[in-house]
């Protein structure tokens, strides 16, 4: 059903390219690289879904050179059997990750060849891009944002947000793309219809990033050479794109930051692919 030939890229195309397939808790999966080739970061939709959007592009799996995991939840992690073991992608996460994924009952088909391990922390490489890792504060086994080095731009992703920590804003403020979680509206979730226990957990210090605390982090932590945010994880009950949006303008404005000119803010949709970005470009298209 699925094929992948073993292929490494000549490092010729210098415009780095992210889309995000699906952004939400029924699925996560997203795209940075090249025209050429590129690595998929979780894959919480299907194996099939995830090939429709690579055609879309012109590309298919035999242009990924892997899939990195930041955590072990169902919606980040649906489809990595049978990317790792079917299609043979390698599976990057830590050790503890990658016990999670093991123990996952969503995950049917275990990982058994294709798991590769990295230490938080730690500089890596992979077909150019130079990969760094950090911890997140979040009711999973483990939880990591990824920073991403390459063609000149650094890219960075953090989702599922219980909280800030320093390592995290030290990345932030170095960081020309930022895709990070806003997860919900504060007064939207404790007006809505969850249950008090699942509302204290999206609250609790390792469960999701409000609309107000990204607007925070991001006007605390911006810089000139920071171009574009992308919202991630948005609540289907709990929050919407316009009241994440002019929520973190307004705390931006409020901070002399100019949304439009100063940084770009784009909220990802929950279950269709994002526009092709190209991340050199100083304005999104």
């Amino acid at each position: 059903m699925f094929s992948r030939i073993n292929i490494v890229y000549l490092m010729t195309d210098n415009q780095l390219i992210f889309r995000s397939f699906a952004s939400g808790s029924s699925g996560n999966c997203y795209f940075l690289g090249t025209h050429k080739w590129g690595i998929l970061i979780d894959a919480g939709i299907s194996a099939r879904t995830i090939q429709k959007n690579l055609r879309e592009m012109g590309l298919d799996y035999a242009n990924i050179m892997g899939v990195l995991v930041t955590h072990d939840h169902a919606d980040h992690i649906r489809a990595v059997g049978t990317l790792g073991e079917r299609v043979h992608l390698p599976i990057y996460s830590t050790r503890a990750i990658h016990d999670g994924i093991d123990r996952n009952y969503g995950v049917r088909e275990k990982l058994r060849t294709s798991q590769r391990y990295f230490e938080k922390g730690v500089e890596w490489e992979l077909n150019g891009m130079r990969i760094n890792t950090f911890g997140i504060s979040h009711d999973s086994t483990e939880c990591v944002g990824y920073v991403i080095d390459y063609a000149g731009q650094r890219f960075l992703i953090a989702t599922d947000c219980g909280e800030p920590n320093m390592t995290m804003e030290m990345y932030l403020g170095t960081a020309n793309h930022v895709v990070i979680e806003a997860n919900h509206d504060e007064q939207m979730l404790l007006n809505g219809p969850y249950p008090t226990y699942l509302k204290q957990r999206i609250l609790s210090p390792k469960g999701h990033q409000s609309n107000v605390i990204c607007g925070q982090l991001l006007a605390k932590n911006w810089h000139a050479n920071m171009r574009n945010v992308f919202l991630c994880h948005l609540s289907n009950e709990n929050n919407d794109p316009d009241v994440a949006v002019n929520t973190i303008k307004d705390i931006l404005l409020s901070e002399g930051i100019m949304p439009g000119e100063d940084v770009f803010i784009t909220p990802l949709e929950r279950t269709k692919p994002s526009a092709l970005y190209t991340l050199n470009e100083h304005i999104i298209r």
